[in-house]
């Protein structure tokens, strides 16, 4: 990078603060993805609302290019329409995004032309199949060394083969500026020591280190904002102090609003404590961010994991906003990620507890390692509330659990527009009262076998009462109650 791009960069970067509290441009697209105006918990793309359900088989996907487009369409068929994407190379064999010499060594100033070929290729097959793709600027893995015990160790690679070690670039010695060469593993779970976060002027402000990185993001943002079907995400389940994103929220939507495009963003911490101050900082920060990550719920399970959502929810009923939950923890490795039967309650327990969308996390260095990914297990359940929400209006309903009684914890939930429509899910059956006082007459209910994606027949009961409601046999189910006339 030459001195006059520095200080142009330099000057740029001095605007961010100014402007980052003006209202953003109108949406330059009809077709973008944007907040749904009749119902802010929810999204909008094509001018229709949209209920966001995924899984993939990587997080950072544009840089697994082999069979992508299959991938896709999988995801597609079985009525999925989002996906995550990492902007990392922690895996061998990733292309980073700045251009290798000969001698072994990177040029910051360079870029690597195939790692944007993939990212811009991502992207049109997303588009061309009506896929959203939610974008996470820094993943703090690949920013410190390798740590073995958490399943990356030798198949995956961190700091010691970043480009910005200053090992490993032309363009700056670990003297000049100031970036160790070995940063051990850090959980993310508070501030870390990494100069790497710390370069923002609201920190302690390294223009030679963040000059590189401000170049990172516009050359992300010279291709992605070309695309109507991306949100974006600052960081993966990030520590660091709340000024390292907000300071990449105000370029992101600086750079946007001079291309007169708007932008939807939002952060994700690494707490799974939403009573936190950090946490609850973040989803009432209106002037960075449009929506709110909520995927570290996941560490929480059965009632206490829809009870969270329902807090949350109910902090910004006066300001609504879209809730997501772009990974779904949930394989075989225990700890944490508890179970995949776990996994899969959490996809049903999101919708029904009001998010804007429900993705199952990657599943890892072996099959359900972290989460189901896009396996059978994913595909079987995306495919079946997709046949569920699509007999219903989910942007007109909300977590209805008031209307339940006689039901022990996380044994149902419901989903409903009082008098209209209402949806039941039964993780493994049971049976509850439900209140169908705002109907009149009769009522059918249709049972959807979810293992089996498919309807049984249906049956009409009497409205207007409190109903029990019998889940037909132990296992999964869900039920869509609707007046006959």
């Amino acid at each position: 990078m030459n001195y006059a791009s520095r200080i142009i960069i330099f000057v740029f970067t001095a605007t961010l603060v100014i402007t980052s509290c003006e209202p953003a441009v109108e949406n330059d697209m009809p077709g973008r993805i944007k907040i749904y105006s009749e119902n802010p918990y929810y999204w909008e793309y094509n001018g229709e609302p949209v209920l966001l359900l995924g899984g993939s088989r990587e997080d950072n996907l544009f840089n697994h290019p082999e069979g992508l487009a299959g991938h896709l369409d999988t995801l597609k068929m079985v009525g999925g329409n989002y996906i995550r994407n990492t902007m990392s190379s922690r895996n061998p064999g990733n292309p980073w995004p700045h251009k290798m010499l000969e001698t072994g060594l990177y040029d910051l100033d360079q870029w690597d032309e195939e790692y944007w070929r993939r990212f811009e290729n991502l992207l049109k097959l997303c588009l061309e199949r009506d896929i959203i793709v939610q974008v996470e600027i820094w993943d703090p893995w690949d920013y410190f060394m390798t740590e073995a015990p958490i399943g990356y160790g030798p198949e995956n690679v961190g700091w010691e083969s970043c480009p910005y070690n200053p090992m490993l670039n032309i363009n700056y010695t670990a003297e000049e500026s100031g970036l160790a060469t070995d940063i051990e593993y850090h959980s993310g779970s508070r501030p870390s020591d990494h100069l790497f976060f710390h370069t923002v002027p609201e920190l302690k402000d390294v223009p030679l280190i963040r000059n590189y990185q401000e170049a990172f993001v516009d050359k992300l943002l010279s291709i992605s904002l070309d695309y109507p079907n991306v949100l974006y995400c600052m960081n993966n389940e990030i520590g660091e102090p709340a000024e390292w994103g907000e300071y990449w929220a105000n370029f992101i939507r600086l750079r946007a609003k001079e291309e007169e495009k708007e932008v939807f963003l939002a952060d994700m911490r690494r707490n799974s404590n939403f009573n936190s101050e950090e946490q609850v900082n973040l989803l009432h920060d209106s002037i960075h961010y449009d929506f709110f990550e909520i995927s570290q719920n996941t560490a929480n399970n059965d009632q206490r994991h829809y009870d969270q959502i329902i807090y949350i929810r109910n902090q910004i009923t006066d300001f609504p906003k879209p809730l997501n939950n772009v990974k779904i923890y949930g394989g075989d490795i225990g700890s944490w990620t508890t179970s995949v039967e776990e996994g899969t309650r959490r996809f049903w327990r999101n919708i029904f507890g009001g998010l804007a969308s429900s993705r199952f996390h990657r599943e890892g260095p072996s099959p359900l390692f972290f989460g189901v990914g896009l396996s059978h297990i994913a595909q079987t359940h995306v495919k079946s509330m997709r046949m569920l929400t699509g007999e219903m209006d989910v942007f007109s309903c909300i977590p209805s659990n008031h209307l339940l009684s006689e039901r022990d914890p996380n044994e149902a939930y419901c989903f409903a527009e009082e008098g209209k429509q209402y949806a039941l899910y039964f993780p493994d059956g049971g049976e509850i009262v439900l209140d169908l006082a705002g109907t009149t007459g009769t009522v059918e209910i249709r049972w959807l076998d979810i293992i089996q994606s498919s309807w049984m027949e249906s049956e009409i009961i009497e409205g207007g009462r409190q109903a029990t409601i019998t889940a037909p046999v132990t296992g999964k189910w869900a039920a869509l109650i609707t007046p006959v006339n």
